[in-house]
């Protein structure tokens, strides 16, 4: 058991540079970046409208388990806004948590959209009415844009159609 202590942490070390290229690289936790170099899968962490809704709009801050998810590998099951009317396909778009929540109608409250960002430019395809499970890298940044202001930011991994879970 010793020896496989020994072993796990010598390859660490040799293993650590490419940890911290891969977390900057990636905007991932340490922890994250440095399961992804040993090929062990990263789960992200499954989030629901309730905690983002948790950020006081008076304020601006954050409670500590909302907070704890800066920088995290997060998905989340969503509704896509694009940014320009009548877009397929984009790299930049807002998350919000119900169908027909629309920037004109008004728009749901900062802390209710989040504004995404999709890694290397890849766009996903907008279905205006179809839920998805969406996968990125979430920050607790207010952006603006010009629908309005999020008090969140992602960067986007992927999107993938919602499916609810089985029971």
């Amino acid at each position: 058991m010793r020896t496989l202590r020994v072993l796990t942490a010598a390859v660490a070390l040799v293993a650590l540079p490419t940890v911290r290229a891969e977390a900057r690289a990636f905007s991932v936790s340490p922890e994250a970046a440095f399961r992804g170099a040993f090929g062990v899968a990263v789960d992200p962490q499954l989030i629901d409208w309730k905690i983002l809704n948790s950020l006081d709009l008076g304020t601006g801050k954050a409670p500590a388990t909302l907070a704890a998810l800066d920088g995290k590998l997060v998905k989340i099951a969503a509704f896509i806004v694009p940014l320009e009317d009548n877009m397929q396909e984009a790299d930049e778009f807002l998350l919000v948590p119900y169908f027909g929540a629309c920037v004109h109608t008004p728009p749901p409250p900062p802390n209710q959209m989040v504004y995404v960002k999709m890694k290397g430019q890849k766009t996903v395809k907008i279905g205006w009415w179809d839920p998805v499970m969406f996968e990125g890298v979430i920050r607790l940044k207010q952006t603006d844009s010009a629908y309005g202001a999020s008090y969140y930011e992602m960067e986007g991994i992927s999107s993938t159609p919602y499916a609810p879970p089985k029971k």
